[in-house]
């Protein structure tokens, strides 16, 4: 089980503004912020996001490598799928499939993806035998 993932964006304003809206509707908001002085030397600035008590998304500005990640956020059911696509394509993600069902993996899996403003590929995904 993954605790967190960090990944760099060009932009941290510009991805704050995006990420707070295409994560909203899925219960994920801006959680905190972690000045990288207080870490060990060379620590980066991080913006974090998380649900539940937990922080596992953060956001550092740097060198952006945007199709080298894909990630994908749980959503409660196929209408949080729906709505968190359609917050990201109004906060600026560009389509890469819409929502539906995925029947290459399972019918009853139930995704749309998106490509953030800097490439990176996100998902919002609800499999029917997790819930």
């Amino acid at each position: 089980m993954l605790d967190h993932v960090f990944i760099s964006v060009s932009d941290i304003a510009r991805s704050l503004a995006f990420y707070e809206a295409a994560l909203r509707p899925l219960g994920i908001v801006h959680a905190h912020d972690y000045d990288g002085k207080d870490g060990p030397p060379g620590h980066p600035d991080l913006k974090g996001f998380g649900a539940g008590g937990r922080v596992f998304f953060w956001l550092r500005e740097g060198v952006v490598e945007g199709r080298a990640a894909h990630i994908g956020f749980v959503a409660d059911g196929t209408a949080q799928v729906d709505t968190a696509f359609a917050a990201s394509i109004v906060a600026g993600g560009t389509q890469i499939h819409s929502p539906g069902p995925q029947l290459h993996y399972d019918p009853r899996y139930y995704a749309a993806q998106i490509r953030d403003p800097d490439g990176y590929s996100i998902e919002f995904v609800y499999k029917e035998w997790q819930h």
